[in-house]
């Protein structure tokens, strides 16, 4: 009975309140308007959206509880109790309720309300109280079925660590910067490396200090965001405050005393007898020294929320050294030494319409070292006796230079569509360098130091795409449509002739083997020729390719009631070099236990196009089996050397996706279970070693490795 009369006084309170204006402004910590807040009467349909100035006017019961919530900050309720005026203070925070930009075109949509599995990461926080300074650091540290690890021996893949989510290969995820396509990088894993065989987005291309936050979405999102997104997509959030200047210093080591003993399991002086490190030549103690320096500068442009936010980053990082083998003296991580700039921006025409820019470059000067080649002495012909008369560790160093900008022009129209016209792009040019090295054909006249050309990869990616929320349909109805047109280019370029050719007795490069003859050692064995650790690309592996793709979808969401949410995708992409896809994905959530408790779910169909690396790299190296040198192919997928090997053109992988999962939130303890499986078809790899000689005789090579 007690329950029933509060039940009707409050009813009748609710009758008799009248109806009230209430104008006010919204800023942030600093003082500075925060434009277009969701303004929502509490328990109502009831809303509006504030300016572009932070100003807002709504009609409400004299006894209403305002809730203020943007993108970006902590969510307010302030209760009216007859106030005319209300300004409102916003703090900046990545929370569980906060709106997140993958998983859902949907403009309302939370961490904790999402149909799939989403996780958000503070970059600052983590990397303050980790020591963390590149981004694949701080994902593998934080970032539920996210790896990466540093690669030692591997080529490239030193100087560009592979990452994977999910368990797929770096190819299989996509990244996005701002919600918009990040390229990727020109590198193709070719050894026995985490996703061999693949090319990923060089995630530590992308200035950490320049992060707001991480948004990591773990479900098939093909369908949504087009090719590569088969693992899950990242889109990278760069900071746009505006609160002035701030910077940081990080350093790091790491202690070398894991190479005592060396000499009593060799037989060779690798260390002092204190255990210093001398493979370069220097007593250390300590090897990785790292050192960051970031600055991050944020300023408003203009009165109406505009802003610009710089983020220059210097890291300079020493290699590590942790040998095992007498042919393996250089076992450790890559050096390198970088510089990061990045702009993001956004500028208000009007309080309908903003333009918006982001963009930077890196460059990276990066330092491995390859295989040790032995002495003459011990039987190994790669070294000349006169440059190296106790064998030699070659160095395979890069200069890697990533470029990218993106711009457009949001929109909002009087019938309540946003539309968003952007473009972008990105390149990454890859270029080798090998130190400490000979080209043993030419004996007492080889270099040491060689330039060994290098591979390169650009993409432009131009996009139109429209969305609006509807209220009053249902409890909410998201719809998106747009179109992306976007071309690549490949391509190989060749590095100095001495990096790569064999010379003859004579000195000279050997362009005709019927009338030239290969130098020999002292003992009438021939001679390798090319850079040793990494041989150069030639004329014969380069390649300048492209392609086109366009693409179409719609991706809708719909709140059937306030507990009960379907969503669904279809997308329909047509590439110029191997023809037309069709993907779809359906997901849902519904809320349980007065919305404490929630199952989720999703499936879907997804697929990559063959990258082009995969379709035209090609190029002559030395692979390590078993301890020995083989003199290894990588032959181009339409070379005539993989049709005689009666290897099939490249076609896209197909998958299909499911998942299911829940999630729990009550009394700030929040917790999700999601679990997946995912089916992949016509997956692309690189083959084992192909040796018959009769095809690969000519090539001067003992084994040949093919995309299949």
């Amino acid at each position: 009975m007690k329950q029933y009369y509060f039940i009707l006084l409050s009813l009748l309170c609710f009758q008799i309140s009248t109806a009230q204006e209430v104008t006010g402004k919204i800023i942030d910590s600093e003082g500075l308007p925060v434009p277009s807040v969701n303004i929502i009467e509490k328990g109502t349909s009831n809303g509006v959206i504030g300016d572009f100035d932070g100003n807002f006017t709504i009609t409400v019961s004299e006894n209403a509880t305002l809730v203020f919530s943007f993108l970006g900050y902590q969510p307010k309720e302030v209760k009216v109790n007859g106030q005319t005026t209300i300004n409102v203070t916003l703090i900046e925070g990545v929370g569980l309720d906060e709106i997140v930009l993958v998983g859902s075109r949907n403009p309302k949509r939370t961490i904790t309300d999402s149909a799939v599995p989403v996780d958000v990461l503070d970059v600052a926080e983590i990397a303050s109280t980790t020591g963390k300074v590149e981004v694949n650091e701080i994902l593998q540290y934080a970032a539920p079925s996210f790896n990466a690890s540093k690669q030692s021996g591997s080529d490239g893949a030193d100087h560009v660590v592979p990452a994977s989510l999910r368990g797929l290969g770096p190819d299989q995820t996509l990244v996005l910067i701002n919600g918009k396509r990040r390229h990727q990088s020109s590198l193709v894993n070719i050894f026995g490396t985490r996703g061999r065989g693949n090319s990923g987005t060089d995630l530590n291309a992308i200035p950490a200090s320049a992060i707001k936050r991480i948004e990591v979405l773990r479900d098939g999102a093909s369908a949504q965001y087009g090719s590569d997104a088969i693992a899950g997509v990242i889109n990278i959030v760069l900071k746009d405050n505006t609160e002035g200047f701030s910077g940081s210093v990080t350093y790091g080591a790491y202690s070398t005393a894991i190479g005592d003993g060396w000499e009593e399991k060799t037989g060779e002086t690798l260390y002092n007898v204190e255990g210093k490190n001398r493979l370069d030549g220097k007593d250390k103690s300590f090897d990785g020294e790292t050192v960051k320096v970031d600055f991050n500068y944020g300023v408003d442009i203009g009165q109406n929320g505009g802003y610009i936010n710089f983020t220059t980053e210097l890291l300079s990082k020493d290699n590590t050294l942790r040998p095992g083998f007498s042919w393996r003296k250089g076992y450790g991580s890559a050096g390198v030494d970088s510089f990061n700039f990045m702009i993001n921006t956004a500028i208000p025409i009007d309080d309908n319409t903003e333009i918006y820019a982001f963009g930077g470059r890196n460059f990276r000067d990066t330092d491995a070292y390859a295989f040790s080649r032995d002495s003459f002495e011990d039987g190994d012909n790669r070294s000349v006796p006169s440059l190296y008369p106790d064998g030699f560790t070659p160095r395979i160093t890069s200069n890697i230079t990533d470029v990218s900008v993106s711009a457009g022009v949001k929109h909002e129209m009087s019938n309540g569509w946003t539309i968003d016209f952007n473009n972008t792009f990105g390149k990454n040019n890859f270029h080798y360098y090998v130190k400490d090295s000979n080209n043993a054909s030419m004996q007492d006249a080889s270099p040491i130091d060689f330039n060994a050309g290098g591979h390169f990869l650009s993409q432009n990616t131009t996009g139109l795409a429209l969305n609006k929320y509807f209220e009053d349909t249902m409890s909410g109805l998201s719809l998106a449509f747009g179109m992306e047109y976007r071309t690549e280019n490949f391509g190989i370029f060749a590095g100095e002739i001495a990096s790569y050719s064999l010379y003859d007795e004579n000195g000279v490069p050997i362009t005709n083997p019927a009338t030239q003859i290969v130098a020999t050692d002292s003992n009438g064995d021939a001679l390798p020729g090319g850079s040793q650790g990494f041989p150069g690309y030639s004329p014969d592996n380069e390649v300048d390719r492209s392609r086109t793709n366009y693409g179409i979808y719609i991706d809708s969401e719909l709140n059937v009631t306030d507990d009960f949410l379907v969503g669904g995708a279809l997308r329909f992409e047509n590439y110029s070099d191997f023809g037309e896809t069709f993907n779809f994905k359906l997901a849902s959530r519904y809320k349980l236990l007065d919305d404490a408790l929630a199952i989720r779910g999703s499936i879907s169909t997804g697929f990559r196009a063959p990258s082009l690396a995969q379709l035209y790299y090609n190029l002559i190296f030395t692979n390590i089996v078993a301890g020995e040198s083989i003199p290894s192919l990588l032959s181009a997928n339409n070379s005539t050397v993989t049709k005689a090997f009666g290897i099939e053109d490249l076609k896209e992988e197909k998958a299909f996706n499911a998942s299911v999962g829940f999630t729990f939130n009550t009394g700030g303890f929040t917790a999700t279970i999601d679990g997946y499986l995912i089916d992949v078809k016509d997956r692309i790899i690189l083959t084992d070693n192909f040796t018959d000689q009769a095809i690969l005789g000519p090539l001067n090579v003992d084994a040949a490795q093919i995309f299949c």
